[in-house]
């Protein structure tokens, strides 16, 4: 699983940089984006699923920021 760190990237910023690396992956992979807390929680997994991305799961690791995981449905 690749993981994505977008922790101090602003938005909409973070949601084409989660763009440009999902696209390096192959169709089924999964991949794990690391957010900051605020609109990039908020927007980015909405933005990704309206993509047609499948969104696994999404959580609040210690120390503070949240972990997307996700599956590419998409080319």
């Amino acid at each position: 699983m690749q993981t994505i760190d977008l922790r101090g990237v602003s938005c909409p910023t973070n949601f084409v940089k989660a763009k440009l690396a999902l696209e390096d992956l192959d169709v089924g992979a999964t991949a794990r984006i690391l957010l900051d807390d605020g609109e990039p929680v908020k927007n980015v997994p909405r933005s990704l699923k309206a993509d047609g991305h499948k969104l696994l799961g999404l959580s609040q690791a210690d120390e503070g920021h949240y972990v997307l995981e996700l599956k590419k449905m998409e080319e």
